[in-house]
Order: C-alpha cells, then structure tokens, then sequence
C-alpha cells in the first residue's frame, strides 16, 4: 500500500473508531444493533478498495471489529426492472441506464438493513455488472451471500459505500434556482463546462425527487465518510480505468463511451477526450446538483460525524474537515 493510501486509511480508521467511542451512540453490547457507517465518493475514487482495507484492518488486533461491507450498487434494479423504467420515462436521458436515483431497489435496501439493525438472518443481493454487455444484472438470489444472525450476532459494523450515499433531495424552489442559474451561466458564457444547464428542468425534477426515497438509507447512518474529489472532471479517467479492468477480468463490460454515459452526474466533460472525438458530452447534473449540500453534512441529528476527505488526481488526500 502506497503512503498516500495508508495515510488515507489511518485517518478514516482513526475517525470511525473515534465515533464508535462517542457515548451516545451504540454500546458494545451483542443485544445493541451495529453501527451503521456510510461511504460516498465519485465513481472511481477508490471507495471499493479503501473499504476493503478498513474492514480488514479493523478486524484485526487492537480492534477486533467484525464488519461487513455492502454497496449500494449491490441494490440495482434487476435488469428488466430497469428497462421498464427506461420505457416508462422514454423521454429522460438520465435514467436509460443503471446508476442514478430511480434505478435502486430500496425496499430491498431497507429489509437488508433492517435485518442487520434485527441481527436476524441476512441475504445480501449480488450485482454484476459485466451482464448483458455491461449494462448490468442481478444474479440469482442462490448465489446471494447468506449470513446468519445466529451465527453473525456479533457483528459490530456495516459499511455501505455508494457514489450518491448522503445526497438529500433539494426543495423545488432551490432546485429550479440553481437550474436557472446553470441555464443562464450556459448562455453568458461559451466555457461553461458544468452539465446541469443543458438538462430539461422536469427530468431533474425527476431524479430529485426519486432521491427523497433514499432517506430511508441516509436515516440508518451513524457516520458518513464522504471522498471528495478535487476536480469532478477526474471520474472519467478514473471510470475508464476501472471498466478496463473490468473487461480484462470479466471478458465483457462497457465501451469508453457507455462509462461516459453511465458516469454522467460530474459536472464537466474529459475535455482532451471530447476534443479528440471519442467522447461526447454529457448530460448529468447529480454532483453538481447534491454534492454542496453534502459537504455541509448529511446526518444533522449530531455533530461532527462526518468526515471529508478532499482527494487529489493521483488519489491522495489534499484536505481532511470533519463537520
């Protein structure tokens, strides 16, 4: 592990353990629920691995914290489902593919999430994404990984990591604002690189308001750790890589241009891609839309529980605040 990486992971560490010892939260008793720890960061930004490596080191000695890591990519829609709802909202381009709000199954979420504040027994969904081409699929739930709150009763943390995990919904009236402003930015200025402006205000409303739903995720959160990357026009070296990778492992996924619009919600384009023809532009305003209201805090109930790790090009961090 790099010293960029490691440092990363200490500070993340440090602050989870930090929170676990706060009084008001959870006891360390078995008959207490788990605490419950969410991740969120652009796509590519590494969350998958740095997860890995804080479930493992956390297990280990002076710890000894039995953790399980879940995705709210876990949670997609089975494949069908997701076509129905391409069909059903035909004319929006943000929801023709897996990825934003709309496009997870949150009831199943919520039962999975349930069942471990129950400690009862648990099926956690498998996603893969190298499915139909890389347009993604649920695997039979034989294949799901089983855990028995018999046997599990002493797990001490759930991870859940995702790229829109503590976004919260805008009101209308913040949301038509910032959508006028973008539009007006747009006209008045020929470098305007953001994305929101070029999107139709009913299918922002959309998704918007298919977020509100996932407070039922937000709402089970203990602490966040939000990755915050430096400059958002990094997601699409970083989605390319990983999709690559993908392909490599698995023999199949997406082409650079469905990364291209599967990543949509950054607020800029890959200018040198663009500029070279093998990229289009995009037309998805998420991070744009969510990501200051994030930076403030998600979970308002107390103070200082999370934490944001400003993260550079190469990955490392450039700033850490806790809010």
């Amino acid at each position: 592990m790099s010293d960029a990486s490691n440092g990363k992971l200490r500070t993340c560490v440090s602050f989870i353990v930090q929170q676990l010892q706060r009084g008001d939260l959870h006891s360390n008793s078995k008959g207490s629920s788990p605490f419950f720890l969410g991740i969120n960061g652009i796509q590519g930004i590494g969350k998958t691995s740095l997860v890995s490596a804080i479930a493992n080191l956390l297990e280990e000695a002076p710890y000894h914290l039995h953790t399980v890591v879940l995705s709210i990519d876990d949670f997609y829609l089975a494949h069908q489902d997701q076509l129905k709802l391409a069909r059903t909202q035909r004319n929006n381009p943000l929801v023709q593919h897996r990825g934003q709000p709309s496009t997870h199954d949150l009831g199943l979420a919520a039962s999975v999430l349930s069942s471990f504040r129950a400690r009862s027994d648990v099926q956690i969904p498998i996603y893969d994404k190298s499915a139909f081409n890389g347009q993604g699929d649920r695997v039979p739930k034989e294949k799901w990984v089983k855990i028995s709150g018999g046997e599990d009763r002493s797990i001490d943390l759930v991870i859940l990591e995702g790229w829109c995990l503590g976004f919260r919904a805008l009101d209308d009236a913040n949301l038509v604002a910032c959508w006028k402003q973008a539009v007006k930015t747009r006209e008045d200025n020929q470098e305007y690189r953001g994305r929101l402006g070029y999107n139709r205000l009913e299918d922002l409303r959309f998704i918007n308001e298919a977020l509100r739903e996932y407070d039922v995720i937000t709402n089970q959160l203990d602490a966040l750790i939000h990755l915050d990357a430096e400059d958002p026009q990094y997601v699409y070296e970083w989605r390319l890589e990983q999709e690559a990778g993908l392909r490599r492992s698995k023999g199949s996924g997406m082409t650079d241009q469905e990364v291209v619009s599967f990543v949509n919600g950054c607020l800029f384009a890959l200018a040198s891609l663009v500029n070279r023809g093998t990229l289009t532009k995009i037309d998805y305003p998420s991070y744009e839309l969510f990501t200051e209201r994030l930076r403030t805090g998600a979970l308002k109930e107390r103070e200082r529980n999370q934490l944001r790790l400003v993260i550079g090009k190469e990955r490392d961090v450039k700033a850490v605040l806790q809010v």
